[in-house]
């Protein structure tokens, strides 16, 4: 369900310097004016450029100094940021990493992709499925000592099913009738109707204190900077594009950690991403260039790791095809250019769309050719039948020229049948995208070729996020997400209601699709479900809101002489995960 930029969002050079083990900062990741913080018992390195902080030697004789009892921290570097501490406002999976580490929801994602029990130790479902009893467990506590009871459940539940302006999580309410708590420990859900996929629906939905969040005026302004949640980490400190500081619960009711806390750094680049891991500034990195995976496979100590991501992955190149009918009256700008509201002319970017090429020069290989906007980590949900659109210049320029696309000064790049403006369109992408600057460079070549133009600029994610949705104020971006386990979420994008909320990011709409989506969130057959959700991406590939690059792996990497236990040889790869991060314990 996150909108992912491919693993990005950070600005400044940074390195924290914790305990246990923390190294001072390269030349290049070093900041300017580095401090010492001691509210977050955090150091910044505070090396001039090229210089190193070493200890002085003991004199001869000298005793050596203690073993250090300071706290055990694991240091981790990211490409990105969380955009908010408020679960209703996040965009960025970044933001859900803390989420799921701050947070305890009903039931909790497991690397294999089944589900578990989290808040609740029992269920009981209603024979016609409607009404769903949970029973929650005791002693789970809010990280300012206050108890969790099942009035916090319900609070949250209907507080999300009520928030329009948030952008992802009310989708999961759609048919909740009501949420009660008869007394501490009974949440009573019933549906306005059975629906195949209650689990996915209530992974998401983060249980909040309501003796927080019923004292706030508007959530959907709500910083939430304290974060008190109940999962087995706490919020220490957060500064955006710097780093997020957490601390273990040691006594957390399931999932206790073994070590004392948690800080993700963030790097403005991939280069000194992995230069921190290899002079060993950070624990785990989670992401890097491809290029790098070579290189640290053959250093001491390091081990990189590839495999499927915990939450299927895609990369996508949106096209704005809101008509103008459909642009919100309150937020959308929808200043498409109105070549992308032809099919011909999404079709011919197909076929001028060199999927392989993309996947050989920015993944290395390390990654498929996407096809669909459900992934193909989604399993049997995800339709493997539909004939992709060729990689054919010649076939893309006879539609541009079939349609009446002509270079009329002959400059190269084609115009409007009627003149009015050229194939010239604005291609964006988040800043901090490791791969998106090179596959936009591949696809000005290839588009070139059929006489299309680009003016790329990358932007900063918050600043993307303004300009696509829903003010539409873009022609094509070059984004991602990461899927839930259920399909249901992306299968929403791309409905018509959508499209004000902030959730669609191409403004598609079609009645069919629309139709369809609402029959497959209550087919209970899970055959005749599956039946259905093939043909919506059938509609949707045929219709090209969108084009699928890629399904790429997940590749990150971690010191093994610093902690040990990470779970990575699990069936799905996330070494950030909640699963790794409560079981790593240092190395003897």
């Amino acid at each position: 369900m996150k909108r992912r930029w491919i693993n990005l969002g950070l600005a400044l050079f940074l390195f924290l310097l914790v305990a246990c083990g923390g190294q001072p900062a390269a030349e290049e990741a070093t900041p300017t004016g580095s401090v010492a913080d001691t509210d977050t018992g955090v150091e910044f390195a505070t090396a001039e450029p090229g210089e190193e902080e070493t200890p002085e030697p003991a004199e001869p004789g000298e005793a050596e100094p203690p073993e250090s009892a300071e706290p055990v921290t694991v240091r981790i570097g990211w490409g990105g940021s969380p955009d908010s501490l408020n679960p209703g406002l996040g965009v960025l999976s970044e933001a859900y990493t803390i989420y799921e580490l701050v947070y305890d929801s009903m039931y909790q994602l497991k690397t294999d992709g089944t589900y578990a029990l989290e808040l609740a130790e029992d269920v009981q479902v209603s024979e016609d499925g409607t009404v769903w009893t949970f029973t929650l467990r005791d002693g789970i506590k809010f990280h300012d000592g206050e108890a969790l009871t099942a009035g916090d459940v319900a609070f949250s539940y209907n507080l999300y099913s009520e928030q329009a302006d948030f952008p992802f999580l009310p989708v999961y309410t759609d048919y909740f009738a009501s949420v009660e708590a008869p007394d501490e420990k009974t949440v009573v859900l019933t549906l306005s109707e059975a629906i195949p996929n209650m689990e996915s629906q209530l992974v998401f939905l983060y249980v909040l204190p309501e003796h927080i969040w019923s004292q706030v005026e508007n959530p959907a302004e709500f910083e939430n900077l304290e974060m008190i949640g109940s999962g087995p980490f706490s919020m220490r400190e957060y500064r955006q594009n710097e780093f997020v500081a957490l601390d273990a619960v040691k006594d957390h009711y399931l999932n206790p950690p073994k070590i004392d806390s948690a800080v993700f750094q963030t790097f403005d680049n991939q280069d000194a991403l992995v230069q921190a891991l290899r002079t060993d500034q950070v624990d785990m990195i989670t992401e890097m260039p491809n290029t790098a995976v070579a290189t640290l496979r053959n250093e001491a100590n390091i081990q990189v790791v590839t495999g499927p991501p915990f939450s299927p992955s895609l990369s996508d190149i949106i096209f704005n095809v809101v008509e103008a009918e459909n642009c919100p009256p309150d937020d959308g700008v929808c200043s498409g250019h109105p070549a992308l509201l032809d099919h011909n002319v999404r079709l011919a970017l197909a076929h001028a769309t060199d999927k392989q090429q993309i996947i050989d020069v920015v993944l290395l290989g390390l990654g498929t050719p996407g096809l669909t906007l459900i992934p193909d980590g989604l399993g049997p949900f995800y339709n493997s039948n539909i004939e992709d659109y060729a990689f054919d210049i010649d076939r893309a320029n006879q539609i541009l020229d079939e349609a009446g696309y002509a270079d009329s000064d002959g400059d190269g790049v084609r115009e409007m049948p009627d003149g009015s403006q050229s194939l010239t369109f604005r291609l964006n992408w988040p800043s901090d995208s490791v791969n998106a600057p090179r596959v936009a460079e591949l696809l000005a070549g290839t588009w070139g070729q059929i006489g299309v133009e680009t003016e790329q600029q990358a932007l900063d994610p918050d600043a993307l996020t303004s300009i696509c949705c829903p003010a539409f104020d873009f022609d094509v971006i070059l984004w991602g997400w990461g899927s839930d386990p259920d399909p249901g979420f992306l299968l929403s994008v791309l409905t018509t209601a959508e499209i004000p909320t902030g959730t669609s990011e191409t403004g598609y709409s079609n009645p069919e699709y629309d139709g369809m989506y609402a029959q497959q969130a209550t087919e209970l057959d899970r055959d005749a479900r599956i039946a259905i959700v093939h043909e919506m991406q059938a509609i949707a590939h045929r219709d090209i809101p969108y084009i699928i690059p890629y399904y790429d792996l997940e590749v990150q990497a971690f010191r093994t002489d610093r902690f040990q236990g990470w779970l990575a040889e699990e069936s799905k790869l996330d070494l950030s995960d909640i699963s790794s991060l409560v079981v790593i314990e240092p190395v003897p």
